[in-house]
């Protein structure tokens, strides 16, 4: 095992995740969801912590275990989840009323985001999660920029694609896509941007004043 390889197992294993987000991520494999992981979860709530986020929108509810990731680092934020999956927003609600969350402060849309999104207020959110449809990532960052506030959060997991995104030979349409927005989003001058490869990846993208 590399250096590199026992540093990220390291930091998996040492993440505790509360109980009931535990709770949550059993409840979502069983569906067949595929929640983000306990680092990536913890990453989400320092930041959501650190900006004392009050306004969220996650594009892809994973049953709930995101989103009690957010609520963890920002309990009076209220949320905002899209899916189009009626049976994983059920999941995620009856996870968020174990956790006692009150109900005025999660919002449930069933929907495509693609549809969803455009309807949505710009400039009106602290914290945007993209983990939805890979096929449709670059458009999903691209609302979630438009509706994060000045110096708002755009959050991105699963953006290395299993280590696909590092492999030169891989070429499919997902990972040329991540691969894309990884390199785009450094270079440019509207976000701050930082990629951590914990668990299966993050990209984080701040968003600088506009003019």
């Amino acid at each position: 095992m590399s250096g590199q390889d026992a540093n990220q197992r390291f930091a998996d294993e040492a993440t505790i995740e509360p109980e009931h987000i535990a709770r949550a991520r059993t409840h979502a494999l069983e569906l067949g969801a595929s929640p983000i992981s306990p680092a990536v979860g913890a990453q989400c709530a320092v930041l959501a912590a650190a900006s004392q986020a009050l306004n969220i929108v996650e594009i892809g509810t994973g049953a709930g275990v995101s989103g009690l990731w957010l609520l963890h680092g920002s309990p009076r934020a209220t949320l905002t989840t899209i899916d189009k999956e009626p049976e994983h927003l059920g999941a995620a609600r009856q996870a968020f009323a174990d956790a006692k969350i009150p109900a005025a402060r999660a919002r449930f849309i069933t929907g495509r985001a693609a549809e969803v999104l455009p309807r949505m207020n710009e400039a009106s959110y602290d914290i945007v999660l993209v983990d939805a449809d890979p096929e449709g990532v670059i458009e999903y960052v691209e609302h979630g920029l438009r509706l994060v506030r000045a110096g708002g959060t755009v959050l991105v997991p699963r953006v290395l694609a299993g280590g696909a995104v590092a492999d030169p030979v891989r070429r499919d349409p997902v990972t040329t896509a991540y691969r894309s927005l990884v390199q785009e989003t450094q270079s440019s001058p509207a976000v701050i941007g930082a990629l951590s490869i914990v668990g299966e990846g993050l990209l984080q993208l701040t968003t600088l004043p506009r003019d």
